[in-house]
């Protein structure tokens, strides 16, 4: 735990403290942005204060009296309810608003970890509760430099696989051999473990209307046959297997013959458009030094879309956070499901992955893009037009 940072954080939002909450595991923030892991799991409930100023302050029950004792900060023990709000007051002295896992409306679920009853519990103590998804941000979302190299060196690899399944597709055509979704799912996998990397499901390959269900997976029994004038999906996801890595998450699009079909083409020229647009506006934001949140970037990509009259078929956010999940815990940009209002902040990592899902087949093209203090870059290779895949 980074004391002196976190504290300085507290002091630019202008809040008393940063007060973490936990019960049976219920909040794995806490304990990444806390830095430790209980020996046990803990049964009765733990409050820990870091201040903006000052010492940081441990209300822990008397029967797990030892739960925090890897976390610096004054000591109070409590055992019945009244002796726990007690306590709560006295760690709470002096702040006026603090920063919880907490999330107005469950607008951005991945921080929303701390429930409604203990957020009443902390306000009757007169205190009043912000969010903490930009403290997360910092301290959660942020890479190091180490990671961004496993990313990148994550994405020469997953790059690689995803090249040759395109080729496997091709090749087994071309011998007219009989080939499946789940064939090339697992020849994508396959690829991953001989590279030395690791995904904790995936990948997705779709043909034709299965490329419209955004989190199609194919599976032994029922997966499609791949045939020629079918239109391809792939998105793979994968990270370096070792700690600390961080993910690469991509997904392409092909087609089954020497020539795409205008259908196909023309979406894949309205998605890409949109995926430009908000690769331009984070560039942009980043050169000028221009704050920016994530449902701009949403809105970038959506305008572009709806212009081209398929807005009704993006049915879902532009990007996500990427990080040692692959949906990780920064900014996501999105307007859609959410009003993300968290910043775009330097040294993290997201997705742009526009898409149209129409009956019969979708599009969509992702990119990774990283952030870093007045830069912003593509991460990977950008797809341009449609693989030809015979």
């Amino acid at each position: 735990m980074k004391l002196d940072d976190i504290q300085a954080a507290l002091r630019d939002e202008k809040l008393d403290g940063w007060l973490f909450f936990d019960h049976h595991f219920r909040d794995p923030l806490a304990y990444r942005v806390l830095g430790f892991k209980p020996e046990a799991t803990p049964s009765r409930r733990w409050y820990y204060l870091i201040p903006a100023h000052g010492e940081a302050q441990r209300l822990v029950h008397r029967i797990e009296s030892g739960m925090l004792d890897a976390l610096p900060g004054a000591k109070h023990l409590y055992s019945g309810w009244s002796t726990q709000v007690d306590g709560l007051k006295a760690i709470l002295q002096g702040c006026r608003k603090v920063a919880m896992q907490y999330s107005p409306l469950c607008a951005i679920p991945y921080v929303s970890m701390v429930d409604g009853g203990t957020i009443e519990l902390v306000r009757s103590t007169g205190v009043d509760i912000a969010t903490s998804a930009d403290l997360i941000q910092l301290f959660e979302a942020r890479w190091s430099a180490e990671q961004l190299e496993s990313h990148l060196e994550a994405g020469r690899r997953v790059d690689s696989v995803r090249a040759a399944a395109f080729q496997r597709i091709g090749d087994a055509l071309r011998a007219g051999e009989s080939i499946t979704e789940w064939d090339i799912n697992r020849f994508i996998r396959y690829g991953f473990e001989k590279s030395g990397l690791f995904t904790d499901h995936g990948p997705i390959v779709a043909v034709n209307e299965h490329m419209s269900d955004q989190h199609y997976e194919p599976r032994e029994q029922g997966s499609a046959v791949i045939r020629k004038g079918d239109p391809v999906l792939l998105d793979m996801w994968a990270k370096l297997d070792r700690p600390g890595a961080v993910y690469y998450d991509i997904t392409w699009t092909g087609f089954c013959g020497a020539e795409v079909p205008e259908k196909y083409s023309r979406i894949f020229e309205v998605v890409s458009s949109g995926r430009d647009r908000a690769i331009e506006k984070v560039q942009s934001a980043a050169r000028n030094h221009e704050l920016l949140y994530g449902y701009q970037v949403d809105d970038a990509a959506r305008s572009s879309i709806a212009a081209s009259g398929y807005g009704e078929y993006f049915v879902h956010r532009t990007g996500h956070s990427i990080g040692e999940e692959v949906h990780g815990n920064g900014a996501n940009m999105d307007n859609l499901e959410s009003h993300d209002e968290r910043r775009v902040i330097p040294r993290t990592c997201f997705s742009i992955e526009p898409g149209v899902y129409l009956l019969e087949f979708g599009i969509r093209s992702e990119v990774d893009m990283y952030v870093d203090d007045g830069s912003a870059i593509v991460t990977g290779e950008i797809q341009r037009e449609m693989v030809t895949i015979l």
